[in-house]
């Protein structure tokens, strides 16, 4: 709305008659419910401070943001839900120094965690007689999550480039070293027994490093070069028993305990059997090694409507806050031993499934990992229609 308008309107005030006195202040009204309606349309949220940087005005997209509605932030101070932001010093400052301060990224945690671009322009830029400041907020946190999986991608490109050169370089050299080793070790027959035994002890090691040094590049190239999953229906939980049989020597000597519950009538899922089992048996012996002395593996197998979620739950000692956000990055392990691949081709075994992994830790208390997979009877579920009868009843003083 023009301030000319407004100002002539007040100047012929004395002089309008009762009708089109009512029909200025419905044309004022039409206008105000106008702009409220399109600022409430608008995705971006948009507060209007005044100059002691309290909220004079909010649209709907800045309460959904930030956690408010528009009637009760207007008169409270920014600073209630948008902390850490000196707003006395930014409705104070210079219009030059705007642009170089006010345009920026915060992230907010109430009343869900989001990633905002925000920026603050002052009134004056407009009217050098009004005090106070618009602040505009856009929720950028899927551009975040988007950005991250470009990087994920580029990551991951990078990596592969390098698995050929890797696989050439090093498997052929592994491959002759094991031959040798094996020639060496029909030779060692041939001498007396002390020499023999000592060289034994070192040819053993030899070989122990030589396979644990294939292993890490057979895991490498599993990561780098996957396969396309073929995919049958198969049961969840009979993968797992297979998994679990494998590694039942290891469970054994390490002395965990492992606690198996599943569903009756799980659905059969879409599975390649061998993929999935490589993915389960990662996860598995992750949580053995992080209980060197013990302790319990839980396992829980649920369905629902869409997916067969099943939970590996230890009594480890947990993972760092600051090591969760990296745990599927390549090369990234928490044991001085590990390779920190093998949560990586967990991820991209259950993607390519169509499914999905979530990790839950709390250090001192153990670490939960969980993967869902859709399985073949899956549904829309129907929700049940509100009785509006009962509801009635119950706003209904008893």
């Amino acid at each position: 709305m023009k301030q000319a308008f407004l100002d002539k309107l007040i100047a012929r005030l004395d002089r309008i008659d009762p009708g089109r006195l009512q029909t200025h202040f419905l044309r004022l009204a039409q206008e105000k419910g106008l702009m409220e309606t399109i600022f409430h349309a608008i995705h971006e949220g948009i507060i209007v401070l005044d100059r002691e940087g309290r909220i004079t005005y909010a649209n709907r997209a800045a309460g959904t943001l930030l956690g408010f509605s528009e009637e009760e932030a207007v008169g409270q101070p920014v600073r209630r839900y948008l902390r850490h932001i000196e707003w006395e010093r930014v409705v104070d400052l210079n219009p030059d120094e705007w642009a170089r301060l006010m345009s920026s990224e915060i992230e907010i945690t109430y009343p869900k965690q989001r990633f905002l671009n925000f920026y603050v322009v002052p009134l004056s830029a407009v009217n050098s007689e009004e005090a106070g400041a618009v602040l505009l907020l856009r929720d950028i946190t899927r551009d975040r999550a988007d950005q991250a999986t470009v990087l994920e991608s580029e990551r991951l490109s990078a990596v592969t480039l390098l698995a050929a050169g890797v696989a050439h370089e090093i498997g052929n050299p592994l491959n002759s070293l094991t031959i040798h080793l094996q020639l060496m070790e029909r030779e060692l027959r041939d001498l007396p027994r002390p020499q023999r035994e000592s060289l034994e002890d070192l040819l053993s090691v030899a070989r122990q490093e030589v396979a644990r040094l294939d292993q890490v590049i057979t895991q490498f190239l599993k990561a780098v070069r996957p396969v396309p999953p073929h995919l049958e229906p198969d049961s969840v939980p009979e993968v797992l028993h297979e998994t679990l049989d494998f590694l039942k020597h290891e469970i054994r000597d390490r002395e965990i305990e492992v606690r198996l519950s599943i569903q009756e009538q799980i659905p059969k899922c879409h599975l390649d059997r061998a993929q999935v089992k490589q993915a389960f048996f990662n996860i598995v012996r992750n949580a053995i090694q992080a209980m060197p002395n013990g302790g319990e593996l839980r396992i829980e197998v649920r369905s629902n409507d869409q997916f067969v979620g099943i939970a590996f739950a230890d009594s480890g000692p947990g993972i760092a806050p600051d090591d969760i956000a990296h745990l599927f990055e390549p090369y990234h392990t928490t044991r001085p031993e590990g390779t920190g691949l093998g949560l990586m081709v967990v991820q991209r075994i259950v993607r390519d499934h169509g499914g999905e992994i979530d990790v839950q830790s709390v250090p001192g208390a153990g670490t939960t990992f969980t993967v869902l997979l859709p399985h073949d009877q899956r549904r829309v579920r129907l929700l049940k229609a509100p009785d509006v009868q009962a509801e009635a009843k119950e706003g209904l003083p008893s």
